[in-house]
């Protein structure tokens, strides 16, 4: 009987010791299969570790559609926010009953941030338009668009904390896949446009109205701008375009988020 007992403690340490080891090689072995399989590892080297849901809720391909479907149209506001044009402009949304994207500058934010806290009273969405909106980001380094993006967004939001920054627009446009996969993985669709009037060179009321009332794109994603410079013509424009938009059954939504 002792030498059975002995026997069988002897197996039951050794198929202890196994299952151990069994373990640590299943933990070292599992992030190598998921890699294999693309589940895991899908970012190049630089891009950042995205929270957990975010990459199969927001796509990391630029928006340029409004959300739809239907007659749908997303207007919205770069550059801002400015003491003396962005109240002229939410006065405009708010007697047209609209609502708009407001793409924020950080440091804008971080200088004024009840403006950032009476747009987002009104019910409008924020998106982060980077610190300081500098053009040539797509030529900078990764960590240096990781920066811009990733800081710009938290001044925003310390101006309204617990409020969403659901976008990130490039200042210019100038997005890299770098920049779009650090905005997808922060919760930010990356924001682009789909009808330009260039109100931001102050072209003149008529070409501005004649470029926005042109031939629309389906479910158009329209640009103007709240700051950096003199916006009277943005004001004068949007006083004229919001209802000829509605008066042609167009409803006013915010851009696609979700959708390829």
């Amino acid at each position: 009987m002792g030498t059975t007992s002995s026997s069988v403690r002897r197996r039951r340490a050794g198929a202890a010791v196994a299952a151990a080891v069994l373990g640590l090689l299943t933990t070292a072995v599992a992030p190598a299969l998921a890699a294999s399989d693309g589940s895991a590892g899908r970012h190049r080297v630089g891009h950042p570790a995205e929270p957990a849901g975010s990459a199969s809720r927001i796509p990391m391909g630029i928006s340029r559609l409004a959300q739809g479907p239907g007659r749908d149209v997303a207007i919205t506001i770069d550059d801002g926010p400015d003491p003396r044009w962005t109240p002229k402009v939410l006065q405009v949304l708010r007697e047209n009953h609209v609502k708009a994207t407001f793409c924020m500058i950080g440091t804008q934010a971080q200088k004024y941030p009840a403006l950032v806290r009476a747009v987002a009273a009104d019910g409008h969405q924020l998106c982060d338009h980077s610190v300081d909106h500098d053009e040539t980001m797509d030529h900078k380094p990764v960590a240096y668009q990781r920066r811009q993006i990733l800081d710009g967004k938290a001044m925003i939001e310390a101006a309204v904390p617990g409020v969403a920054v659901n976008y990130y627009r490039a200042p210019g446009g100038a997005f890299t896949p770098d920049s779009r996969a650090i905005a997808a993985a922060s919760g930010m669709r990356p924001l682009g446009w789909s009808v330009d009037p260039k109100d931001w060179s102050r072209p003149g009321l008529p070409a501005i109205v004649a470029a926005v009332e042109g031939e629309l794109p389906q479910q158009p994603t329209v640009l103007f701008h709240d700051g950096g410079g003199d916006r009277s013509e943005t004001v004068a424009a949007l006083e004229e375009y919001l209802p000829w938009l509605a008066a042609r059954g167009y409803t006013f939504t915010f851009p696609a988020l979700t959708t390829p």
